[in-house]
């Protein structure tokens, strides 16, 4: 099974929710069960691409924003949340960007240009998935970019304007 990067928005008050769960639960289940319309499975892609940055040597706010949108930022008090239900165990635990940085996030994925991060992808596929890290990418990698980086541009706007956090992790 491979592991993937998963997305969540939340209310402050659906993880005050699930603390307070976990602290009453035998075995700490916070009880984690948000809207499905409110999660994302974003696979890998947004780590191709911070990987293509990285060998193109692309640095500054892209890279940044790219990294912190799938990373979250430290603290958060979320550490009830690494659980097997939620977490399982590979990677680092669940993390957290408050409703504020989610505002940030937003921003910046709306000021990034894909098309412009793009602009150096050799146009031969197997030479593109190489740059990527996506070794036995079946075609061009760029589509499958690009559709991600757009969800996650999406995800973070829907989530700024509703006021709500985001939590980030690999199952």
């Amino acid at each position: 099974m491979a592991l993937t990067q998963q997305l969540a928005r939340v209310s402050p008050q659906y993880l005050a929710q699930c603390r307070a769960t976990a602290e009453v639960s035998a075995d700490s289940n916070p009880g984690w069960d948000p809207p499905s319309e409110d999660t994302v499975d974003l696979d890998w892609a947004i780590g191709g691409l911070l990987w293509f940055c990285q060998r193109m040597r692309i640095e500054g706010p892209c890279v940044q924003v790219l990294q912190r949108s799938i990373s979250g930022d430290p603290g958060g008090g979320i550490e009830f949340l690494d659980h097997p239900e939620i977490h399982d165990g590979f990677g680092s635990p669940p993390a957290l960007l408050a409703p504020a940085a989610v505002v940030e996030v937003a921003r910046g994925l709306a000021a990034l240009d894909i098309d412009e991060v793009l602009s150096c992808l050799p146009a031969d596929h197997w030479e593109a998935a190489e740059a990527c890290g996506f070794r036995g990418f079946n075609g061009h990698p760029r589509k499958y970019l690009v559709e991600h980086f757009e969800l996650l541009q999406s995800f973070y706007l829907t989530a700024g304007r509703r006021g709500l956090a985001v939590l980030v992790w690999t199952d």
